[in-house]
């Protein structure tokens, strides 16, 4: 499935922006949507997901919990995350991803999800 980020850019801290992403040729028995990031020479985190598959369910790392907002759009098969009081430690490049086949290893294991966009760059000052 080819996933689609846009949304990123520059803000000052405090300030918000959302994130979007879309999925062309999505899959009706994807489950699992989500967020991670990769700031420079750390590793690639995760930041959001949302249970697509029937709850809805949303879940958040602890870093970006009651400032991040994941959402779905089942009509347009997109994936939001609204950022609000975003800081300089927000800054990372962000990836979408998806999950409909394979194991579970979780919604922060980068392993339950088998495609992934190409990034948008979120930077903060």
């Amino acid at each position: 499935v080819q996933l689609v980020e846009s949304g990123g850019g520059s803000v000052q801290a405090g300030g918000s922006l959302r994130l979007s992403c879309a999925a062309p040729g999505y899959r009706y028995d994807t489950y699992c949507m989500a967020w991670f990031r990769q700031a420079p020479e750390k590793e690639r985190e995760p930041v959001a997901a949302i249970s697509t598959g029937g709850t809805g369910r949303s879940y958040y790392a602890d870093s970006v919990k009651a400032r991040f907002t994941a959402s779905h759009d089942n009509d347009k098969k997109i994936l939001y995350l609204q950022a609000n009081s975003v800081n300089p430690e927000d800054t990372a490049m962000y990836y979408c991803a998806a999950a409909a086949l394979g194991t579970f290893y979780g919604w922060r294991d980068a392993r339950t999800y088998e495609s992934w966009g190409q990034g948008t760059q979120v930077t903060v000052s």
